[in-house]
């Protein structure tokens, strides 16, 4: 039976706003701007995918401590036109000079990737996922699309509270820089909430883009300024590296969860570890255990565990990870077989990866800097994108000439030489970026996303059994309380009771103080049946899901 959100409660339990329904268009992302940019482009007769570039370009200007041009970006889609499914991996490779025997030659023997700086980065990709996914599937131009982007990099935008907060936290490493210092602490310090803030430079950048479209950016004239400036910061990244991105149309990895289909993207995204971490809540009668109980955290803790350690095992590019490896990780038997490791009453001292022949690698990241946002229209085009330069302004690194600040992805490669994630030229690197769509009877049914590091795949299964285990409204499930394994030890939401803390230490888990770190919610919802589209907006960002 086909699924009627909203049909349940009358008052939110777990919210503090309504879904956002409408009929034509539904846009949510991380930032006011961005979705009123979006949703501009949706009234005036553009799809869902013009309306998500729109956005996602905006948001590289609005929220510049999460994404720019100088990060990455992943989506999935619908296309309402053919009824096919497509995923794009827009993320970016290491130099091709890049080797762990320079990296030592460079900085002497070190045991793990720099975290910052100019070796921290790899080659963007976010602008040439713009620029596909509308050469595939979108109405209208690049130069379109960039119109609200530019218009506020050259006039200014107030700097909303929350980046506001993020963009001080991170004033040691902008000034640590004096080209970033320029350009992103004016006065000295990092913009306060209300501040004006303008990028002329990127401006101008974003402007050329327009005008001559992606290979301005990686072959001419926006490419030699990044590679001079690369150069003088220290970067291996030359104009060959550049020139020679390519993003990738691949095939979505799927599983089923309540007679729905969930589909993430393959490596080098951590899509498997969110299907391993549904497969096994799934294995579990969720209901019985009652939501945010004890009992239920303790096997959502546990899964995650057991799915992080085969990350940490297995996930790397996508030509160092073995078909057969994924297909195996992503299905219901492994699932069921790795079920019976989990004691209901007591946390494992630790769990092995499967096949653990080769070394693993701690946890990819904390908490992470991204942003994600979904889009539909009522022409059966449904995307779910999200875009990151990992870290708060990523290697802290910005190009003088550009106005672009460049990511620090190249902070995840591991330095073990028989680790598939291990650092090498032209290779990609683990990635935490997971966009979602969900399918009910072979059509769309969910576009969804939490952003932030390793909260990411456990955050999609908690959403997803939110929606189909528990029976909340999109809001609400995005909105709930949240736990989360922060690779030593269990954090939990206020909103979770406090006992249930005092109950997971009498089953041997370590329970965090930390009261951040828990993600930022996006969805569209789309309810086939009444012909409705639901959006939901995380109140732990200053996103806004907004329709008509």
């Amino acid at each position: 039976m086909t699924w009627q959100p909203g049909d349940r409660p009358l008052e939110p339990r777990h919210a503090t706003r309504s879904t956002v329904m409408a009929s034509r268009g539904v846009i949510a992302t991380s930032q006011p701007l961005a979705s009123a940019a979006g949703l501009r482009v949706l009234m005036e007769g553009g799809n869902a995918v013009d309306a998500a570039v729109t956005a996602a370009a905006t948001l590289a200007v609005v929220e510049p401590t999460m994404t720019g041009l100088g990060g990455d970006l992943f989506a999935i889609l619908h296309n309402g036109r053919t009824g096919t499914i497509h995923a794009l991996n827009a993320s970016g490779r290491a130099p091709r000079g890049a080797s762990i025997e320079r990296l030592e030659a460079d900085l002497g023997p070190v045991g793990t990737m720099p975290s910052t700086g100019p070796l921290s980065i790899s080659v963007p990709g976010a602008v040439d996922g713009w620029a596909e996914l509308l050469k595939q599937h979108g109405t209208v131009s690049l130069a379109r699309a960039l119109e609200p982007a530019t218009a506020y990099a050259r006039e200014g935008y107030a700097v909303s509270e929350i980046v506001a907060h993020q963009w001080q936290t991170v004033e040691p490493l902008l000034a640590a820089e004096p080209q970033s210092a320029m350009l992103l602490l004016p006065n000295g310090r990092a913009p306060r909430a209300g501040d004006i803030f303008h990028n002329p430079l990127l401006a101008d950048t974003l402007d050329m883009l327009a005008r001559h479209g992606p290979n301005a950016f990686y072959r001419g004239q926006i490419a030699d300024a990044l590679t001079a400036d690369l150069h003088e910061a220290g970067s291996w990244i030359q104009g060959e590296d550049l020139a020679q991105h390519r993003s990738d149309w691949v095939d979505p990895i799927r599983t089923t969860f309540r007679g729905r289909e969930l589909l993430e993207l393959p490596p080098n995204t951590q899509g498997l570890t969110a299907i391993e971490i549904v497969n096994l809540m799934g294995c579990e009668d969720l209901e019985r255990l009652e939501h945010n109980t004890p009992a239920y955290v303790h096997h959502l803790v546990e899964s995650v565990r057991i799915a992080f350690a085969d990350r940490a095992a297995h996930l790397a590019d996508p030509v160092a990870v073995p078909p057969d490896i994924i297909e195996h990780l992503v299905s219901n038997g492994y699932a069921l077989a790795r079920r019976d490791e989990i004691d209901p009453d007591r946390a494992a001292p630790t769990y092995q990866a499967w096949r653990a022949r080769r070394p693993t690698i701690a946890p990819a990241s904390g908490i992470g800097d991204t942003v994600y946002l979904a889009a539909a229209d009522d022409r059966g085009n449904v995307v779910s994108l999200i875009q990151s330069l990992f870290g708060a302004f990523g290697s802290g690194i910005v190009s003088p000439r550009t106005g672009i600040v460049l990511q620090n992805r190249a902070a995840l490669f591991a330095l073990d030489p028989t680790h598939p994630n291990c650092l090498d030229g032209d290779k990609r690197p683990l990635h935490t970026l997971i966009p979602a769509l969900v399918l009910e009877q072979d059509a769309p049914a969910l576009a969804f996303g939490v952003m932030g590091g390793d909260m990411q795949a456990q955050g999609h299964a908690q959403v997803l059994a939110n929606l189909f285990a528990f029976g909340m409204t999109l809001q609400e499930a995005g909105e709930a309380a949240r736990a989360r394994w922060t690779g030593t030890e269990v954090a939990l939401e206020s909103g979770i009771d406090k006992g249930v803390a005092a109950e997971l230490a009498t089953r041997g888990h370590r329970v965090s103080d930390e009261r951040d770190g828990f993600g930022g919610f996006q969805g569209v919802l789309i309810d086939r049946t009444r012909g409705i589209l639901h959006g939901g907006s995380d109140p732990r960002k200053d996103g806004l899901a907004i329709g008509w």
